[in-house]
């Protein structure tokens, strides 16, 4: 069987085994009650270190973050400085892969920077770029002495050389259109062109070279700006994506939306050199359809012979709030507006002031006299486009949508299935797709980058990777299987019984959909109950009170009326778990059972929806089983290596393992708060049990402000709480012990704010530790998890199915930590899941801080071997457990939030520190949030 050799396991004689045998032997967790203020008892006793093992590599840092000075612990604020590769991983079979990294050669010579003034001052970054563009068509060939520039669109102009002035005004007349009137103008800019410095680019090399200097983002930025130029030009640009309808066929997706093919470009520092990342992209734009045939669409009914309902027009005038249109109706002349309203009258019955002396004139008319247009459906409303003061009446069928208008507002479920199938790609495909976007952007031939000296390889970067082994799994000895080794990250539960399985007496079943008839409600709890007991729990046969049939509007009063019927049947217990059956398409229904049984009730919930309850099959409650077990508290499956004390820098003292992550509202939703969840270990050795919290935070804060927090209180003086501190004190109480070691994966962060959150997060963690004991300092790891980055990793041959999985893509396991990675900060990609459709997509792990000094291959292993842990299926998953748990545990929260009913709702927001208030989210009931109530 294989495993990782523990080292320096005989520095820790003395380790209790009790959670050994609670763990093959128990049933269900203790109850966690944690009241604030609470200690950790043996404060008094040292805190354990490994020999050879230094809590931190640095120099000690004092922290002082709030302006409140905390123990010092490891660097000046100032010179904190992220974790170096301890070196390279080893562990697992070697192999080849290829990556969407393109080798850049970069100048020797340093950069020219100057400053652009544009007055009158322009807003649009468009706008800057159309007045540069103009600038160097006239100014080239003299006074910019054959330079040239490149322009980021707001105040910065770099060149390869010197310009032939330091400071210089040019004029600039632009002619273009407005959106407002749709009136041809010219207006005059004075665009003052300023030297600033020569941007050196020995910092970059110096970075390039492994030396470690802070990340040179402006020499980043000028080269990024350099090959964005010309693509910028041909395509349309969306931050770092760029789309085009020449690419690809644009493909309908209904509601008078299509998608367009597009990719993502981003220059980044590597091992390797300066390497070009290009991604394949699709999104969804406005189709550039006839304004009324929109209109149609969007609706899904006839508009051409009836009139619109007050409703239909309020959705219309949603949809075309915004949109760019053009006029039809004036043969070449086609003018362009941004549409502002929809008027509440037929075109028929609008009149309009025709001078200052108001003579009233109809729209229906004035189209007929001065166009010779006869509007025929004269019963549908106008557009409403220009500002207020002048109003501009446009009738539907005479204007047509532009073209290249990217859609920002919510997809529905059809569309968002329709993008997904036109943008799901074997690797293959991918791959070949890849190398075309490089081939049409043509480099060699770019004007821009020839210009600057800079070179990108036309070849796919091709790496060694390592395919690192699947964990053994743990199941109970009762069934036939009691270990397993999983291959290709998947695997089953026959023959398995789940490791801990728990035990559910008292249960009950609503029925909210009007179409299951009880008998067959009946028939599918009997089939998950019979599932449930075949796992390996203690499952009842027969519900407290008979199936409850409810209506979906109804929900708070229905569970209310079967969660009292049962306590009053039980005479003193309470109900364990409840049964809901919901409609397919059941709206607002699932959030909102949701918060009453997790927020109100304290009631462990399984939501089934009706399609499988009258198709039932062993798959689905199989994986009902899984997800029951663990929400009421029991394991399915554990690392044979954790109970065999044999992981690095786990098994050797009491570790506690974090995820964390923030979610944030839809683009759109201005107001909304952002939910931030964190859930930690409460097992040791397992480490497969985690609880977890929630808090609403101010609208897209990143930073997690309640991990650690004081107040006020009237009796009790100052008070500390916080996340962190009451899921170290929940680990204690589970386990009897204290954390001696915090791993923290932390997810949803981007490279720009990995500073920010690092300094502010472990200063948290800081506090929340000393909170508990002055002394009580445990090493932490803090690990930020990326999904949402464009590095793919293809196999280096397609065709050879031994390094395949079934789908085409890389087998689970595979790591890289060289060549496409960070030139010296500890940072690896890990695809730890099989492929199922489309091109898999690595988790990329970077090591920010770490004072357990981690070796690469016991953090790649660790990291891994946990993605054969999640509770919801069998299957290696693709981001680590603790922040897969923290995600969904954010949104869960997010259906927590109440639709804002009372007048005095802003009495009851909270003021954060940043003076922003947020309505806290209602509390999670003590059964639930010990529990894995998210799964």
């Amino acid at each position: 069987m294989p495993h990782m050799q523990m080292r320096d396991l005989k520095e820790n004689p003395v380790l209790s085994r009790e959670p050994l045998k609670s763990s093959m032997n128990q049933k269900k967790s203790p109850q966690m009650k944690i009241k604030s203020g609470d200690k950790f008892e043996d404060g008094k006793k040292s805190l354990g270190r490994r020999n050879g093992r230094r809590r931190g590599r640095g120099h000690k840092v004092d922290w002082l973050l709030d302006g409140k000075k905390l123990e010092p612990i490891s660097t000046p604020c100032k010179s904190l400085t992220f974790h170096r590769r301890p070196g390279y991983g080893q562990l697992g079979t070697k192999c080849m892969v290829k990556a969407n990294h393109f080798l850049a050669e970069i100048p020797g010579s340093d950069l020219s920077h100057y400053s652009v003034d544009i007055n009158p001052e322009v807003s649009s970054r468009k706008l800057n770029k159309a007045i540069m563009t103009e600038l160097v068509k006239l100014y080239r060939n003299s006074d910019l002495g054959m330079r040239l520039p490149v322009y980021d669109g707001r105040e910065n102009l770099y060149t390869a050389g010197s310009l032939p002035f330091t400071s210089k005004v040019f004029t600039v007349i632009l002619v273009d259109e407005d959106e407002g009137t749709g009136n041809v103008r010219k207006r005059e800019f004075k665009v003052t062109i300023k030297f600033v410095a020569l941007a050196s680019m020995a910092q970059l090399r110096n970075l390039l070279s492994g030396k470690q200097v802070d990340t040179p983002q402006e020499a980043l930025n000028i080269i990024d700006t350099v090959l964005r130029e010309l693509a910028a030009q041909r395509y349309i640009s969306v931050g770092r994506f760029l789309y085009s309808p020449n690419i690809k066929k644009p493909q309908a997706l209904g509601g008078g939306l299509e998608a367009w093919r597009g990719f993502y470009q981003s220059i980044r520092p590597t091992q390797m050199g300066l390497s070009l990342n290009i991604d394949m992209s699709t999104t969804a734009f406005f189709e550039p359809l006839p304004v009324i045939d929109f209109v149609a669409q969007i609706l899904g009914k006839d508009v051409y012979s009836r009139p619109m309902s007050d409703a239909d027009r309020v959705k219309v005038k949603k949809a075309l709030r915004g949109v760019k249109v053009e006029v039809t109706h004036r043969g070449n002349v086609r003018r362009k507006y941004r549409v502002s309203g929809l008027t509440t009258q037929p075109t028929r019955e609008l009149i309009f002031p025709l001078d200052e002396h108001m003579n009233m004139k109809s729209v229906v008319d004035y189209f007929l006299e001065m166009y010779g247009y006869t509007i025929r459906y004269a019963h549908l409303p106008c557009l409403q486009v220009g500002n207020k003061k002048k109003v501009n009446y446009l009738p539907l069928e005479a204007c047509k949508i532009v073209e290249g208008q990217r859609y920002t507002k919510g997809l529905n479920e059809k569309q968002i299935t329709s993008l997904l199938k036109v943008s799901c790609q074997r690797p293959r495909e991918q791959e070949l797709d890849i190398l075309q976007t490089v081939q049409h952007n043509g480099f060699d031939q770019d004007p821009y980058a020839k210009e600057f000296g800079i070179n990108i390889d036309s070849k796919l970067a091709s790496i060694e990777a390592r395919v690192l082994p699947a964990p053994w799994l743990k199941y109970n000895d009762n069934g036939k299987e009691k270990e397993y080794l999983p291959q290709v990250g998947q695997w089953n539960m026959m023959n398995k019984k789940v490791i801990n399985g728990s035990t559910v007496r008292y249960w009950a079943c609503i029925n909210f959909s009007r179409s299951v008839q009880e008998s067959t409600a009946h028939g599918f709890c009997q089939e998950l109950v019979q599932m449930c007991q075949i796992s390996g729990m203690e499952f009842n046969r027969d519900p407290v009170v008979p199936i409850y049939s409810a209506r979906p509007d109804q929900v708070k009063k229905a569970l209310k009326y079967v969660y009292h019927a049962a306590a009053n049947k039980l005479e003193g217990k309470e109900l364990e778990l409840l049964i809901a059956i919901l409609p397919d398409n059941n709206g607002s229904l699932y959030g909102d059972l949701k918060r009453v049984c997790e927020t109100d009730l304290g009631l462990i919930s399984q939501c089934c929806l009706t399609k499988h309850v009258f198709k039932i099959s062993r798959q689905y409650l199989a994986n009902l089983s899984l997800k029951i077990n663990v929400k009421m508290g029991g394991r399915n499956t554990v690392l044979l290596d954790a109970l065999s004390w044999r992981i690095p820098l786990v098994s050797d003292i009491p570790t506690i393992i974090f995820g964390a992550d923030v979610t944030h509202p839809e683009s759109g939703e201005d107001s909304s708060p952002s939910i931030a969840a964190v859930v930690a270990s409460q097992d040791w050795p397992e480490v497969t049990k985690y609880a977890g919290l929630v808090c609403a935070q101010p609208h897209r804060q990143e930073l997690i402000q309640d991990l650690f927090k004081t107040w006020q209180d009237p009796q009790r003086g100052t008070v500390t709480g916080g996340m962190i501190r009451e899921l170290l004190l929940a680990f204690k109480k589970a386990t009897g012990q204290k954390p001696l070691r915090i791993i923290f994966y932390r997810d949803g962060v981007s490279e720009g704010q990995f500073y920010q959150v690092l300094l502010y997060e472990l200063d948290a963690i800081r506090k929340a530790c000393a909170s508990l004991e002055p002394t009580y300092q445990p090493p932490v790891t803090f690990i930020v998890v990326q999904k949402r980055h464009h590095t793919r990793l293809l196999a280096s041959n397609h065709s050879d199915r031994s390094s395949t999985d079934k789908s085409g893509n890389i087998l689970p396991g595979t790591v890289v930590d060289s060549k496409i990675c960070h030139p010296t900060e500890f940072d690896f990609y890990l695809c730890s899941h099989a492929g199922i459709q489309g091109t898999s997509r690595p988790a990329h792990y970077h090591v920010l801080w770490d004072e357990n000094n981690f070796t690469a291959d016991e953090i790649q292993s660790l990291t891994n071997n946990l993605c054969y842990t999640y509770a919801r299926c069998t299957r290696s998953v693709s981001v680590v457990p603790p922040a897969y748990y923290a995600h969904l545990a954010a949104y869960r929260a997010r259906f927590y939030i109440e639709p804002e009913a009372s007048e005095n709702a802003k009495e009851r927001c909270m003021r954060t520190s940043n003076g922003s208030s947020v309505r806290p989210l209602p509390a999670l009931k003590e059964r639930v949030k010990n529990v894995m109530f998210y799964c």
